[in-house]
């Protein structure tokens, strides 16, 4: 009998996870990852697994990582609003963490496979995108180490989310947690990240609003309460149209604002790349941002950086986000937006 390891959130994909797994005959553990210090959500959330261990009568493991998500995810994160970036810290977290931490703890207990309760689908050479394209996840995974993907086993990357909560809401046990609300997007924001950033830094500085050339046309509230593309939140003198965020200068404590289309991007650099295919010029599809369609492109790739000729323009592409490539539903890896 194969052994397999779940990565257990309390969460209802990551319970239906152990569930499928359970039931196609694998040698299921589980595994719940302390990485934050919200301490009331954990409490909740190990409750969960604990009630659905019993029920599936599987052993489970509670790792904190707290030190490391720190270290690796966290303090990044901060400084990356610091620099005037717009961070993404689910992937960087599923690089060291979920997909890196997690694993090797896997495989120090024997397990032959580990599975989360990502929608995405792979066939241990690449990812490729969920069949219920309002949850795929594969844009986060993107940074993933590619040794690691003949391990991963993905049981939710053919099935829609509603499908999943029938499953949980038929066993009585696990019907409660069917009905829970999501979890945020980040796990470490309960509301907005400026709260997290307050922790850490000065954020409220008012400053200037320049215009494309430098013109001071208006007033903000501190630059890390900007991201590209934004339009509210600052003040432009006498504005009878929205006016977007185009530039963040955090050295200045300066945001330069122009029109929607100033904000239209023909071309895109990427740095640190992590490609599950060696390719040095290719043409493929590519996301520089979670919610929205892939665009046609040209990369060339030369020493972990390549450049990106898109062939439509993509509004407010942000410095810190990933591009992702992808060649019709598999992903070929990607890099962080210069």
């Amino acid at each position: 009998m194969k052994k397999v390891m779940v990565a257990m959130s309390g969460g209802v994909d990551s319970t239906v996870t152990a569930y499928l797994l359970k039931k196609e005959g694998f040698e299921v553990e589980g595994v719940y990852m302390k990485i934050h210090t919200r301490e009331e959500l954990h409490k909740r959330y190990m409750s969960n697994v604990k009630k659905v261990a019993e029920y599936l009568g599987i052993k489970v493991h509670i790792l904190d990582k707290t030190e490391e998500f720190m270290e690796r995810v966290y303090n990044p994160f901060i400084r990356g609003y610091i620099e005037g970036l717009t961070p993404n810290p689910c992937a960087i977290c599923n690089r060291y963490m979920k997909f890196g931490a997690l694993v090797d703890f896997a495989q120090s207990q024997g397990a032959d496979f580990f599975a989360t309760g990502h929608y995405v689908k792979t066939d241990g050479k690449f990812l490729y995108e969920a069949k219920d394209k309002s949850k795929d996840q594969s844009y986060f995974l993107f940074n993933i180490k590619k040794e690691v993907l003949p391990k991963l086993l993905f049981p939710l990357g053919d099935m829609y989310k509603e499908d999943v909560k029938k499953i949980a809401r038929d066993i009585e046990p696990l019907r409660e947690i069917a009905e829970q609300k999501e979890s945020s997007e980040i796990c470490f924001v309960e509301n907005t990240y400026i709260d997290i950033l307050r922790e850490h830094t000065k954020v409220d500085m008012p400053g200037v609003v320049v215009d494309k050339e430098g013109n001071v046309i208006g007033e903000h509230k501190g630059y890390m309460h900007y991201t590209i593309g934004k339009r509210k939140g600052f003040t432009v003198y006498g504005a009878h149209e929205p006016h977007y965020v185009l530039k963040i200068i955090p050295e200045e404590n300066k945001i330069v604002v122009g029109k929607r289309e100033d904000l239209d991007v023909r071309e895109v650099e990427l740095k640190d790349l992590n490609m599950f295919e060696e390719k040095k010029e290719f043409e493929a599809t590519i996301k520089v941002r979670y919610r929205m369609n892939k665009v046609p492109c040209k990369a060339v790739i030369k020493n972990s950086h390549a450049k990106v000729y898109l062939k439509e323009p993509v509004f407010g592409v942000a410095s810190g986000q990933a591009g992702v490539f992808y060649e019709g539903e598999k992903v070929l890896g990607g890099g962080w937006i210069v």
